[in-house]
């Protein structure tokens, strides 16, 4: 079977690894100059830093598994005991104990919310809770149950950093599927939460990999070369059609002298608007939904600073509390390489920190050089307590334009409403950071969810033709897709 994976980025990778050790033939075309996607680094002064995510879920198995089978298991590491801080009304104060931003110890939230704010938080338990009666907004129920500090102060800061959105417009069943399940039933917020949370920790929530995540994407690319997949940099799929003999026809290259490839299936590991222009001719109403998914840009600044009193792991903050920082990361406090390494380059003292720029609707923040950016982000890092004297050693500006998609009430529709399109086409499948979560882990799942897919449509169609009983292709991958 001949598959072009259309889309570079960690889930095009990666589905173009198990269709590889499937029997695949598969060939990889990423538009961009690079393969990794949200997965990238930068070098300074010849260290190797992270320059988008910095680590996965542990407690998701899928990009775990996908480092140690790549043989990185032994550059695996976990954060450190440092645990995160938020900025709130000028002070730093713990991160309370929460389930996906929601409070599970309400004594706890004494620091973070004001007097008023603490007593309406303590009502939750007595409140009527009614079934919900569909998606609503996570930040819209939390205000309700909660109230809106809860909302403003710890909600939004952690979603922030996941989504770079704004929580009272993001889709409650699609941020927070098992939690959504629980309250879709009606009953108090609180005590569904403290149910999700485990009394004895189930080990690291998070890994990394010494040297960076992005390891993971030079070492998926030698990997597919071992195995013969092609993977095309530069090139730009710009129509997807249907031949009369089965299989499809990508034409991509310049338009004045347009490349045409013959495949038997296709898989999608695109952004949304691109996965929406080539689906359009087969289903110009969902591709038109998927086109109106909307996609927050933000940026990483690495910062090299001296004379700054860190404590914790990092710093949340709510919106409105700085004018552009949404997340301070103390990666040499969280990350032992990386204060090893800060330490042989720039000696006792030196501490490397991200920070998170911008969120949703905030893109005007990031239309500064980035001289401009260094500066403006070291300057509202010095009103922080321990940050009045910061120097700043060196710095490093990474922009992800249009990076995260905002997965807003009703996601989950759109992506059952395309999945079930992608199945009733047969041959085409669809995954990325668009479709089931922004995370690594989430996003190797999706992929590895379609390579099986076309696998197993392959199996099937030769049983089929071999004379088995087998149900049609088509109709046993819509089955496998609904029990999902």
């Amino acid at each position: 079977m001949r598959v072009a994976v259309v889309g570079g980025g960690v889930a095009g990778l990666s589905a173009a690894r198990e269709l590889a050790v499937g029997g695949a033939d598969v060939v990889v075309l990423e538009s961009s100059a690079r393969c990794g996607g949200k997965l990238d680094s930068v070098l300074v002064n010849g260290i190797r830093l992270d320059s988008g995510a910095e680590s996965v879920l542990a407690r998701r198995p899928e990009a775990v598994a996908l480092m140690i089978d790549l043989g990185l298991g032994d550059q695996l590491v976990h954060p450190s005991q440092a645990k995160p801080q938020v900025y709130v009304g000028g002070r730093i104060v713990p991160l309370p104990p929460q389930a996906m931003g929601i409070p599970v110890d309400l004594d706890a939230l004494a620091g973070l919310l004001t007097p008023e704010g603490l007593a309406r938080a303590r009502q939750e338990p007595s409140l009527p809770a009614p079934a919900l009666v569909g998606d609503v907004g996570i930040g819209a129920y939390v205000d309700q149950r909660f109230g809106t500090e809860v909302t403003d102060r710890l909600l939004e800061p952690l979603l922030g950093g996941v989504y770079a959105g704004h929580a009272r417009e993001l889709s409650f069943q699609a941020v927070a599927e098992r939690l959504f399940e629980q309250a879709r039933h009606g009953g108090s917020l609180l005590q569904h939460a403290r149910a999700m949370t485990p009394s004895e920790p189930a080990g690291p929530v998070f890994a990394g990999l010494a040297g960076g995540v992005a390891v993971l994407v030079d070492t998926l690319v030698a990997d597919l070369a071992r195995r013969g997949v092609e993977v095309r940099t530069g090139v730009t799929v710009r129509e997807l059609t249907r031949r009369p003999g089965g299989g499809y026809r990508l034409v991509g290259g310049a338009v004045p002298d347009p490349k045409a490839r013959d495949v038997d299936a296709v898989v999608l590991a695109t952004p949304a608007g691109a996965t929406a222009r080539l689906l359009a001719p087969f289903a110009p109403a969902v591709a038109a939904e998927l086109a109106a998914l909307p996609y927050a840009s933000m940026a990483v600044n690495t910062l090299v600073v001296r004379n700054v009193a860190l404590a914790g792991s990092g710093l949340l903050v709510p919106p409105g509390e700085l004018p552009t920082i949404k997340a301070l990361t103390y990666s040499s406090q969280k990350w032992q390489w990386v204060a090893d390494q800060a330490t042989a380059v720039w000696g006792d003292g030196a501490a490397v920190v991200r920070a998170s720029v911008g969120r949703f609707g905030e893109a005007r923040l990031l239309q500064v050089d980035d001289a401009t950016m260094l500066a403006r982000t070291v300057a509202e890092a010095r009103t922080l307590p321990g940050w009045e004297h910061a120097e700043l050693v060196t710095g490093h500006v990474r922009r992800w334009g249009g990076a995260l998609p905002q997965y807003l009430v009703g996601h989950r529709g759109l992506v059952h409403r395309l999945r079930g399109t992608a199945a009733d086409l047969a041959g085409i499948e669809v995954c990325g950071a668009a479709l089931d979560g922004v995370g690594i882990a989430a996003t190797i799942g999706s992929a590895t969810t379609a390579a099986r897919n076309l696998l197993c449509g392959t199996e099937r169609n030769q049983s089929v033709s071999a004379g088995s009983s087998a149900r049609p292709a088509q109709h046993v991958d819509h089955e496998e897709r609904s029990a999902r």
